[in-house]
């Protein structure tokens, strides 16, 4: 063998070696492969007994029928410790509901799986005024996934047993806690443990693993943890409603993210460290807070079918951290309650993100000026209607000056309109830079902004958007009535149509009208006070009205209370250019004008800078005539 041969076969070695690195899969995606294959091994699991009877079953002649079908007890035996191994007595039973509840909420656990069952929030009623309960029925799945002697164990599918009173005797269902236990022998078990608090939305939770340190695989560092369920129409307007659910989840000591909301179906595998997953609705969340945190997670929602009772499916596939030892403790948290602001804020946990006030400077509206304003004048005012009107009279009055300058600026606008008129006759319209160097001249010797009416309009458009977030998200709203609305949070229907019209609906919202009505006036108004720049963009007069009338499709199955606050913005806008108009006089502004005109121009930093850098470089700057 010689020495190309030998070097040749060196590189294809080490070639080989590069490329058995470049291509070795990654951490997370070998946990994300285990993960997958431990849940095929679990649902494979879940129906081999039935499997297995099934053949039984098959095996007799078809004159038998399935009532007249009979296993023997000693097969029966075999099929559940084939199966279910350790906990095959686990895997018989029968379903009992036990309870714990404070002032706040009731929450049934069931023996099936030990799992909640259903959560009641006693404060709330869904809009058929019936109870408010956030979930319920066998849909629910919540329980831990994990191999025990060489067998997937599923304990959604075991029947827990809750523990006595060490005290009494008496089963733990008192108002304050529960325990609900999962044997494998008397010195082996899961326990879940779940406490609630007087005046509290939180349920503490903890996964108590006694013993199973020899029941489940040495080899396990994580346990799976799988929850789901399918989120109830609780508020009246559906499609509105499911707009606004969808699944939020916190990366741990990091932001907090959320799937899509409109897509008929969102997932996100979460690679990092969770904090927290919650299934959002509207007004309503449910949450569950790890201790310290999970793993990763694999989360998803999906839409229901509009003639359901259900809105969306939620579900996860969540890594919880398992250290081998004799005895452990899992501590969790579930918050089963209203999107409030101020009650979130109170946990730490960053949950307040679950209303969606708006980003960057929207947000910091609703939270430091909006949302305090509210509560202060709810403490002593009971109608939503009447905080809504004092609520605007106060946005209105701070604004006012914008208002007044942006009136100014119009108005100077207006009454220069002839000098405008000259200068555009003086000048063709194939000279149009010439004409609109010649317009800004004018308006600079003037002391007049073009862009001044501009402005405070540009400043006010982040109270606008952040009421346009606080609305929709305002649980305070939530079936608070006022005038011809039963539901401030959701649409006012003053008539009900036989038909469907595309993006606008089957209903008549009265407040929406009114404001479409108002806004259209408004903008003829700001029309009027402006100068006429119909002859050069014809186009433009009626583009302003384009908006108002898209305003009608876009907010008819919108909350009304929004609708309300834009209608009462309206009318006071009109109040204030009212009186403004009635103390500004014309002929004033123009002798202000003139007397401006007959000061000297001065020049701008900006401008003297740039003139002396001309200078700077032998450029001689034209005197102006």
């Amino acid at each position: 063998m010689d020495r190309n041969q030998v070097i040749g076969i060196l590189l294809i070695f080490f070639i080989l070696i590069g490329y058995g690195i470049f291509t070795k899969p990654s951490k997370e995606e070998i946990e994300k492969a285990r993960r997958y294959n431990d849940s095929l091994a679990i649902i494979a699991a879940q129906e081999s007994a039935d499997t297995v009877t099934k053949k039984i079953t098959d095996s007799v002649p078809d004159t038998a029928t399935a009532s007249t079908v009979q296993l023997p007890d000693s097969v029966k035996e075999k099929n559940f410790a084939e199966a279910f191994g350790i906990f095959a007595e686990s895997a018989k039973g029968n379903k009992e509901i036990f309870s714990i509840e404070n002032d706040l909420m009731k929450v049934n656990v069931t023996s099936l799986g030990g799992r909640i069952f259903s959560v009641e929030l006693k404060k709330y009623k869904d809009f058929k005024g019936e109870p408010l309960v956030l979930f319920d029925g066998d849909s629910t799945v919540f329980g831990i996934d994990f191999f025990a002697n060489n067998r997937p164990v599923s304990t959604n599918n075991l029947y827990f047993q809750p523990v006595p009173n060490e005290r009494t005797g008496v089963t733990s269902t008192g108002n304050t806690g529960l325990k609900m236990r999962l044997s494998a022998s008397p010195e082996k078990y899961i326990e879940y443990h779940y406490t609630l608090e007087p005046g509290s939305y939180m349920v503490d939770y903890s996964i108590n693993l006694h013993g199973m340190s020899d029941v489940i695989a040495s080899n396990t560092n994580y346990l799976n943890l799988t929850w789901e369920y399918q989120v109830k129409n609780l508020e009246k307007g559906r499609t509105f409603e499911k707009d606004n659910s969808t699944v939020y989840y916190k990366f741990y000591e990091d932001e907090v993210d959320n799937l899509s909301e409109r897509s008929e179906k969102a997932e996100e595998s979460l690679r990092t460290r969770i904090k927290w997953i919650a299934y959002k609705q509207q007004f309503f969340s449910s949450a569950l807070i790890a201790g310290n945190y999970f793993l990763n997670a694999e989360v998803k929602s999906s839409q229901q079918p509009e003639n359901s009772p259900h809105l969306k499916s939620y579900s996860a596939q969540i890594s919880i951290p398992w250290d081998v030892r004799k005895t452990e403790s899992i501590p969790m948290k579930f918050y089963f309650g209203p999107n409030h602001y101020k009650t979130l804020k109170q946990y730490d946990l960053d949950l307040e993100q679950l209303v969606p006030l708006g980003w960057g400077i929207f947000g910091w509206i609703n939270r430091f000026i909006v949302i305090p304003t509210f509560n202060f004048l709810g403490t002593f005012i009971s109608n939503f209607g009447i905080i809504i009107l004092i609520l605007t009279i106060l946005l209105k009055l701070v604004l006012f000056p914008l208002t007044y300058k942006s009136y100014m600026s119009t108005a100077k606008m207006r009454v220069l309109k002839p000098e405008v008129d000259e200068i555009n006759k003086k000048y063709p319209k194939e000279k149009a830079i010439e004409r609109q160097q010649a317009v800004m001249a004018m308006y600079k010797k003037a002391g007049v902004n073009p862009l001044g009416g501009c402005l405070p309009v540009a400043l006010q458009m982040p109270i606008l958007i952040a009421m346009f977030r606080f609305f929709p998200a305002s649980i305070e709203l939530r079936q608070q009535s006022f005038l011809w609305a039963d539901d401030l949070s959701s649409y006012d229907s003053v008539l009900s149509l036989p038909f469907t019209i595309p993006y606008y609906g089957n209903h008549v919202s009265l407040f929406c009208l009114l404001m479409t009505i108002s806004t259209i006036f408004y903008t003829r108004i700001s029309q009027n006070q402006m100068a006429d720049t119909s002859a050069q963009m014809p186009g433009m007069k009626w583009m302003m009205y384009f908006f108002p009338v898209m305003m009608l499709f876009w907010f008819n199955s919108y909350a009304s209370g929004l609708s309300y606050y834009y209608l009462l913005a309206n009318l006071m806008s009109f109040a204030q250019m009212a009186i403004i108009k009635r103390y500004v006089d014309d002929d004033e502004i123009m002798r202000r004008i003139h007397e401006n005109k007959k000061k000297p121009v001065t020049k701008s930093k900006f401008q003297a800078r740039l003139e002396n850098m001309a200078k700077q470089r032998g450029y001689k700057v034209p005197k102006k005539k």
